[in-house]
């Protein structure tokens, strides 16, 4: 099978590493991918924004399967054109992928269909929203209605930090994502990761994962795309995983085919977990990034089957195997971020993989014969172990070998779960 992979983070450093394992593999393009990706694909310079481009580029090198990772090319239509063109592919519809490209089409989903989530109220301008806020008090969580990779979420502890968030998209720091705002209830609980595959009718469970959205130790700071991540969550239990199943991903299979937009590609369910059980925070439409990787370090399977199958309509057929082993990842960012930071900073050294560790390359670029830093979260320090504990020790011990003098990273990914471990 000739595959393409669109994308250039982590996500999809991992998603190519585990394709690249798989024997039904006859040839892997990444586009525009990574020095990372490299390793495992031939890079191409396409740009993914150009439909017609990508659609010419599979026909021009008889491409068999077509991998979408990140969130925008879905929300634009990707695959919906490259369908279109006869190719298969994993990811959903234009219309699908709304679930992630507007927080509040999924909220209305929710309401129409009894999905367990905060109370919420949609906002297309500052002062109907501050009322609300005002109303309803803090603590409130402010959302930029469109995509804002990760950063325009603001959990509000304070009625003024709402009103400040509430400014802050109506005055164009989240772009066009932060044209509408919802403003919804605070949630109380531990937060976690659930993925699902759906070929339009039928579920598969994937593993789950705890991300780690603040940006400093102890889950202080600004929000980020995730600083950490590990897999699986102890507090998802199987109860609860039949819960999310039954409560959150089967009504929201249903309902976006009775609304006529059929779901193809994998649920990223962010819960709450509450007194009341699972909650929606919201929904991704791709792999997580961090927990991609750790999911695809447990991952025993083939991976590219699995995901032929969710493209082809034929999930029914299809067993995962898992490791029994957690995995956890630590992201190395740049200092700065999720504000602004230096570009292009030079990364002298970075381990080599082993059979329980390796280091994913997410923001990072060849420059004059040199491995740069480009992005704010740069690397993904990646490790296995019989425990949480014994994951995160050799993941930091892996991040101590790293020299890069321009990154930092949070020194308590998986605190929670080694917390449980030691009780």
């Amino acid at each position: 099978m000739k595959v393409l992979l669109i994308g250039s983070g982590g996500r999809e450093h991992a998603l190519a590493w585990k394709i690249a394992q798989s024997p039904k593999l006859t040839k892997l393009y990444a586009a525009p991918g990574n020095p990372g990706i490299s390793e495992h694909a031939e890079l191409v310079s396409l740009n993914v924004e150009d439909h017609a481009a990508v659609v010419d580029f599979c026909r021009d090198h008889s491409i068999d399967f077509v991998v979408v990772g990140p969130e925008a090319p879905l929300v634009a239509g990707l695959a919906d054109d490259l369908r279109a063109a006869g190719f298969a592919t994993f990811g959903p519809s234009k219309s699908a992928a709304q679930l992630e490209g507007s927080k509040g089409f999924t909220k209305d989903l929710c309401a129409r269909y009894d999905i367990p989530t905060g109370a919420y109220q949609r906002f297309k301008s500052a002062e109907p929203a501050k009322a609300y806020i005002r109303e309803q008090g803090a603590p409130i969580v402010i959302k930029a209605d469109g995509l804002a990779a990760g950063k325009g979420v603001t959990v509000a502890m304070t009625e003024a930090e709402a009103l400040a968030a509430v400014d802050d998209c109506f005055d164009g720091a989240f772009g066009a994502a932060g044209a509408e705002v919802v403003v919804e209830a605070y949630l109380d609980g531990e937060e976690a990761s659930f993925f699902c595959l759906s070929d339009g009718r039928t579920a598969l469970a994937l593993a789950t994962a705890q991300d780690h959205k603040r940006v400093g130790d102890g889950d202080t700071g600004p929000n980020t795309g995730g600083m950490g991540a590990y897999s699986p969550a102890p507090v998802m239990t199987d109860e609860m995983v039949q819960r999310t199943m039954r409560e959150i991903i089967e009504p929201t299979i249903k309902g976006m085919a009775k609304d006529g937009n059929p779901f193809s590609g994998v649920f990223f369910a962010g819960l709450m977990i509450t007194k009341k059980g699972p909650e929606l925070i919201e929904y991704n439409v791709r792999f997580g990034d961090p927990e991609c990787q750790v999911l695809m370090m447990r991952l025993k399977s083939d991976l590219l089957p699995i995901l032929y199958a969710t493209a082809t309509g034929t999930l029914d057929q299809v067993t995962i195997e898992w490791r029994d082993d957690p995995a956890l990842t630590v992201v190395l960012a740049s200092k700065g971020y999720p504000g602004s930071y230096d570009k292009n900073t030079p990364i002298a050294f970075i381990p080599q993989e082993s059979k329980e560790a390796k280091v994913f390359h997410a923001g990072t670029a060849m420059k004059d014969g040199q491995l740069v830093a480009t992005g704010g979260r740069v690397l993904n320090v990646t490790a296995c172990g019989s425990t949480v504990r014994e994951a995160q020790a050799r993941a930091y011990d892996l991040v101590g070998q790293v020299k890069w003098e321009n990154g930092f990273c949070r020194r308590d990914i998986g605190w929670q779960a080694v917390a449980r471990e030691a009780t």
